[in-house]
C-alpha cells in the first residue's frame, strides 16, 4: 500500500514537530506537499524538510489529486474555512487546536465532517499519550474517592507582542492557545461537560486575553477551576489537579508528558485508601508520533478518533462561555476573500 501523503497548509512553526519529524518514523506517511501565502517561505520550507512539491496556494494544495490528507496549523480564525475546503476535495484532515474560532463554526464543520465519511481530527497531541488514558483511567476508577474539585492550569511565559496568538483578527487569546488544553483536560477526566459559573480576565490588548480564570460546576456538585495563561509574569504551570475524599491525584506536564511528566497521590488520611506515591509514563515517542500513529490508523484501519469533531464542539462551547463569562466576546472567523 502507497504511504499517507499529506500537505501542509502554511509554513508554521508548528509543522515540523507536528507532522514532518513523525512522518520520518513511520514509512506509511509521507509528507508530500506545502503551500504558504509567501511562495519564498514555502520554498524554504520545502527545501529544509526535503518536501517534494511547493504548491503556490491553498487551493491549489487541497485540489492536488495526489494529496490524501491536509495538515491545517493555520491561524484559529481560518482553521474552520480551510477544513471545510478539505473535506469539500475528499481530504482528511488533522485539523490543529482549537478546531475553530467559536461553536457555532465548530458545529458547522462538525456537521459537514461527520456526513463526509472522511477522517477528522482536532490536533489535542497529548490525548494520543499513555498519561492522557492513565489521567482519565484514574479518575473514573474513583482512585482519590468521590471527586469533588477538579483544576486545570495551562500558564506558560510568551512575550511575543506582535505574534500572531495576540491578533483579535485572527481569533487569538491566552484561551484560545495553551488554555485550549486546559478545557479539554479538565472535560477529560470529569467525563462530563461543565458550566462556567463566573469568570476573570485581564486583557494585554482589546479583546486579547493574557490570562482567565474561570469557575466551574457540574450537574452533580463537583466544582472546578481552569487557569490559563500565555502573555503572563506568572511561573509556569501546566498541571492537572483532582481532589476526591480519599486524597489528591497530580498530574505535572500533561500537555508534553515526553518531555517530562509525574503522577502523583497524596491520601487525605494515611489510614484510608491508597498510600501516598508518584510514578511517571514513558511512553514510546512523543505526543505527536502518537498523534499521527493514530491519524494514520483511522485513515486506513477505521480506528476510533480520540479528538472528534463533536468532542471539538463541547470543547468550543466551554471556551467561549468562559470569554462571555469574563466579559469578552468569543472569537470571529477571520473573513477569506473570494477566490482564495
Amino acid at each position: 500500500m502507497d504511504p499517507l501523503r499529506i500537505g501542509i497548509l502554511g509554513a508554521a512553526r508548528i509543522a515540523p514537530r507536528a507532522v514532518v519529524d513523525p512522518a520520518k518514523l513511520l514509512p506509511d506517511v509521507e509528507v508530500a506537499a506545502v503551500a504558504a501565502r509567501d511562495p519564498q517561505r514555502a520554498a524554504k520550507f520545502a527545501k529544509k524538510h526535503a518536501i517534494p512539491t511547493v504548491h503556490d496556494s491553498y487551493r491549489a494544495l487541497i485540489e492536488d489529486p495526489t494529496i490524501d490528507a491536509v495538515y491545517n496549523p493555520l491561524p484559529n480564525g481560518l482553521h474552520g474555512y480551510w477544513t471545510l475546503a478539505a473535506i469539500a476535495a475528499g481530504k482528511h484532515v488533522l485539523c490543529e487546536k482549537p478546531f475553530a474560532a467559536n461553536a457555532e463554526e465548530a458545529a458547522a464543520v462538525a456537521e459537514v465532517a461527520d456526513a463526509s465519511g472522511l477522517v477528522v481530527m482536532e490536533a489535542f497531541h497529548y490525548r494520543y499519550h499513555p498519561l492522557a488514558e492513565l489521567m482519565r483511567t484514574l479518575v473514573e476508577e474513583e482512585r482519590m474517592g468521590r471527586v469533588q474539585h477538579i483544576e486545570t492550569r495551562a500558564v506558560i511565559p510568551y512575550f511575543k507582542p506582535g505574534d500572531i496568538r495576540f491578533d483579535l483578527a485572527l481569533a487569538g487569546g491566552s484561551l484560545m492557545d495553551i488554555g485550549c488544553y486546559a478545557v479539554h483536560q479538565t472535560r477529560l477526566v470529569a467525563g462530563a461537560e461543565p458550566t462556567v459559573v463566573k469568570a476573570t480576565a485581564k486583557t494585554k490588548s482589546p479583546g486579547i486575553d493574557r490570562w482567565i480564570d474561570a469557575q466551574l460546576r457540574w450537574s452533580d456538585g463537583r466544582t472546578g477551576r481552569i487557569v490559563a495563561g500565555l502573555y503572563s509574569f506568572g511561573r509556569p504551570m501546566i498541571d492537572v489537579r483532582v481532589k476526591g475524599d480519599l486524597g489528591l491525584l497530580k498530574v505535572f506536564n500533561p500537555t508534553g508528558p515526553n518531555y517530562y511528566n509525574r503522577v502523583s497521590f497524596k491520601p487525605i488520611d494515611r489510614k484510608l485508601g491508597e498510600p501516598k506515591h508518584h510514578q511517571r509514563v514513558a511512553g514510546e515517542g512523543t505526543t505527536y508520533w502518537y498523534q499521527m500513529r493514530a491519524f494514520l490508523a483511522s485513515v486506513r484501519d477505521g480506528a476510533p478518533v480520540l479528538t472528534p469533531p463533536d468532542d471539538a464542539v463541547k470543547n468550543m462551547r466551554v471556551i467561549d462561555a468562559m470569554y462571555t463569562a469574563a466579559g469578552l466576546l468569543p472569537r470571529l472567523p477571520t473573513p477569506v476573500p473570494p477566490g482564495s
